[in-house]
């Protein structure tokens, strides 16, 4: 079994039903006061944390009378819109006490699939999580249509686990495990302990479960620990709705791990290293072997740069022999990347007319 305790960075899955009543519609204090204890207590341990929250519909809904049905798209963004603020206000009431400061993040399906958005995003977090602060990550249902949305907050979480470089994904569920059938209807239904591969039959096994609060069931858990595993997140499914839910799973409550396939920075340099190269960065002798003792790319490397390339674009990067070292993520555009070859980081600015990024390729984007 995993242990929260090996983890470097975690993202927490939250769902509708275990942070609001589903009679009152109103907010489960105890068990998000609780549910904090269990953050405050990852972050004493040196943990990044995400928490990745539905919610902001269920507390609209509330505060608006609207009933507990499938409502219009538009009634369902004015609930995220009124449910929203009283989210993001709850979860920095529960942490403060703690020391810990939080953000709200809010992200739609375009924000994953459009390059320049994914980038930013990827950048944010990851200051936000040097800075020591917990992001609170939810799915801009005030704006999203069924066209641009990710429909469910179990895949968003695996999304944003592979944003990050997490390398465990906690899904806090209505259920204690992955069953080979419901364990609602069946009393002979078994639940997994660890699943290291998911084979055609295990996906035969899922159902769509539902409370009447959430949107996903156990097709899209899947779904969501194909996305983890493969990215090199471990992923476990427990259940949430009691107090201390992650500290009761590290003591060994009931739950399934889908066991990671790779590590999360391993996987990150074989997706770079696949992808087409849109233009190439030569560099000097100096460059070279700074690269290859691990550094990040300075402009002041660059003896040379060809291509058209968009930042986040793919690159081949060569010695002044044209060998080819590796492949990177540009942060820069081709043209801007021209511009500053050779240039000292402190020169960027005045280059360039903005304030910018001191590498042209960070160590992190690089496959070499």
């Amino acid at each position: 079994m995993a242990s929260l305790t090996s983890a470097r960075r975690i993202v927490i899955k939250i769902g509708s039903a275990l942070l609001v009543d589903r009679t009152s519609g109103a907010l489960r204090a105890d068990w998000l006061k609780a549910l904090a204890e269990d953050v405050a207590w990852l972050k004493s341990l040196g943990k990044d944390v995400i928490l990745v929250s539905s919610g902001s519909i269920a507390l609209g809904r509330g505060v608006l009378a609207l009933p507990a049905t499938e409502l219009p798209l538009e009634q369902s963004q004015a609930a995220a819109a009124v449910g929203q603020i009283r989210l993001a206000r709850a979860y920095e009431e529960g942490l403060a006490p703690h020391g810990i400061k939080t953000a709200q993040v809010l992200v739609t399906l375009e924000d994953s699939t459009d390059r320049r958005r994914y980038l930013n995003s990827r950048a944010t977090m990851h200051q936000l999580l040097t800075f020591g602060v917990v992001p609170i990550v939810n799915e801009n249902d005030t704006v999203a249509t069924d066209e641009i949305r990710f429909g469910d907050n179990d895949r968003l979480a695996a999304q944003i686990a592979v944003t990050v470089g997490a390398d465990q994904l906690i899904l806090l569920s209505d259920v204690d495990g992955f069953y080979d059938a419901n364990p609602a209807s069946d009393a002979a239904a078994r639940r997994f302990d660890v699943i290291e591969t998911i084979t055609p039959e295990i996906e035969a096994m899922a159902g769509d479960a539902g409370s009447g609060l959430s949107k996903g069931g156990m097709k899209t858990k899947l779904m969501a620990a194909k996305t983890a595993t493969t990215a090199g997140c471990a992923m476990a499914i427990t259940e949430g709705s009691r107090l201390n839910p992650l500290k009761q799973l590290e003591n060994g409550a009931a739950a399934t791990w889908f066991t990671a396939q790779t590590d999360p920075q391993a996987a990150r340099k074989r997706w770079i290293a696949a992808m087409k190269p849109r233009g190439t960065i030569t560099l000097d002798d100096g460059a070279v072997a700074a690269l290859r003792s691990g550094k990040s790319l300075l402009p002041a490397g660059v003896a040379g740069v060809s291509g058209s390339f968009a930042r986040g674009d793919a690159v081949a990067i060569t010695d002044r022999g044209g060998h080819v070292l590796g492949h990177g993520l540009a942060r820069y555009t081709g043209a801007e990347a021209r511009l500053i070859k050779g240039r000292k980081s402190s020169e960027i600015e005045a280059v360039l007319g903005y304030p910018a990024r001191a590498a042209l390729i960070h160590r992190d984007d690089m496959a070499l």
